[in-house]
């Protein structure tokens, strides 16, 4: 028999959270009441007494590159766990699945999402990043207030569904099924806070639930149906997944075809729209950063298209990304399900538990980051980042189950800021950094809208 490996960063004694001292600040704000728990664990392995639901929690960095990287074999993704059982219904089994299934689809998208690739679509996504924020001048010259998020959503999907795409989704259609994922991140909420509820017992947010996954399967399943007769001549997605063979050399059915395209467009679009939603208020509290990021995007950019050799000068932009991507990380929490018994620190995780690491707990921790909740981009210089445990910011997970389009997301964004800031200022409707709302995303509670003001670089 395996003996159980360890992971240790202190001593191990495993302290039991009571649901009493939970469930109040779950009630008023879950995310601040998650951030509060970690913080009182002081990176130790804690249990979560959840009722009849009793996870453990690791929020140590060491902690976490155990679970995800070093013992990734022996904690798998459980389609049937905390997270996934609700998140599964909307993609099935595939590339966010485990096992043979999750193998043999991100072995087939793989390709799509190295840096060769994503580097060779740069000058097409920027062409298109490009053409989205023209249509921001009207609104603009007109002095009207715009949603910052639903105009986020706008240009993402011209660039997303070009690249990635090949244009086979329309614009129109990828916002209708923004606007379903957006209903769904929202609706699962009660079941992954009531996670020992069985699938069959109704809960608030099912039937807004299926009605937005009925929009999802209305508008990309046709689109999944008739790129299988054209796979073989296209280069996007869709085409990919037709094209690609099992092991044992068979082609995918539609359902996985369709599960994989779910998948993949939502990760290709959700996690730049609300990581970019998030940027202009910070901005607006921090005039400071707003100056320097400002400065740095007219020397690069000036008054030209933004470009692919413009991209690697971006450097103070990319430091607010990963202090966006610290605040509010893609994948907030990540449940795991032990295969076999094991040892974190000392404590003992028997085999069938689950296991949750959080990017939104331990990336807000004041044991491994000073001043926690304050928004501050030079935590991003190299000096700083080589002193830091690899596992202290984890906002796109770890391990084999790191996102795909992690590489994708740092490109694409840079376009957008570098291309938005180029030639706007802003002006916010409202001041003030909206509160967190946890959702399959985490979202900001009120909507972000502003008015666009011409840059001083393109004002005269």
């Amino acid at each position: 028999m395996e003996m159980p490996h360890n992971a240790s960063a202190s001593s191990g004694n495993l302290s039991m959270v009571p649901l009493r001292r939970i469930l109040p600040g779950m009630l008023r704000d879950p995310a601040r009441a998650l951030i509060d728990v970690g913080n009182r664990t002081g990176g130790a392995v804690v249990r979560l007494n959840l009722g009849s639901f009793r996870p453990y929690l690791v929020t140590h960095p060491k902690h976490v590159q155990h679970v995800l990287r070093d013992r990734a074999e022996n904690y798998e993704r459980a389609g049937d766990g905390l997270f996934w059982r609700p998140i599964k219904r909307l993609f099935g089994e595939g590339i966010l699945g485990e096992g043979q299934i999750w193998s043999a689809s991100r072995k087939m998208l793989q390709p799509m999402f190295t840096a060769k690739r994503i580097e060779a679509l740069i000058d097409g996504m920027a062409e298109a990043i490009t053409d989205a924020v023209d249509e921001l001048g009207e609104p603009s010259r007109a002095g009207r207030t715009v949603d910052i998020g639903v105009e986020q959503a706008r240009i993402v999907s011209r660039a997303i569904m070009r690249v990635l795409f090949g244009d086979k989704i329309s614009v129109p259609d990828a916002m209708r099924v923004i606007k379903a994922q957006d209903v769904i991140a929202r609706a699962v909420i009660p079941r992954i806070v009531v996670p020992f509820a069985p699938l069959s017992m109704p809960m608030p947010g099912d039937r807004p639930f299926r009605r937005a996954v009925r929009i999802v399967d209305d508008v990309l399943v046709p689109i999944v149906r008739e790129t299988r007769a054209v796979a073989e001549d296209g280069d996007d997605i869709i085409s990919t997944l037709w094209r690609a063979r099992t092991d044992d050399g068979r082609q995918l059915d539609e359902r996985q075809v369709r599960n994989d395209t779910v998948a993949m467009f939502a990760a290709t679009t959700e996690t730049t729209i609300n990581v970019l939603t998030w940027l202009w208020p910070h901005l607006d509290e921090h005039p400071d950063v707003a100056e320097r990021l400002y400065a740095e995007i007219d020397r690069v950019v000036g008054g030209e298209p933004v470009r692919r050799e413009h991209l690697g000068q971006l450097t103070y932009t990319r430091m607010v990304l990963d202090e966006l991507l610290r605040l509010y990380p893609i994948g907030w929490i990540i449940p795991r399900r032990a295969v076999a018994a094991d040892v974190i620190d000392g404590v003992p995780v028997e085999a069938g538990a689950t296991v949750v690491a959080s990017p939104l707990i331990t990336q807000r921790m004041a044991q491994f980051w000073d001043r926690p909740d304050e928004f501050d981009p030079d935590r991003f210089t190299p000096e700083q980042i080589r002193t830091r445990h690899r596992y202290a910011h984890y906002p796109f997970g770890g391990g084999p189950h790191q996102c795909l389009g992690m590489y994708l997301f740092y490109l694409e964004a840079q376009l957008i800021l570098a291309t938005m800031l180029s030639r706007y200022r802003f002006r916010l409707r409202r001041s003030g950094v909206p509160g967190l709302r946890l959702a399959a995303a985490l979202r900001p509670r009120e909507r972000v809208e502003l008015t666009l003001l011409s840059s001083p670089s393109t004002a005269g």
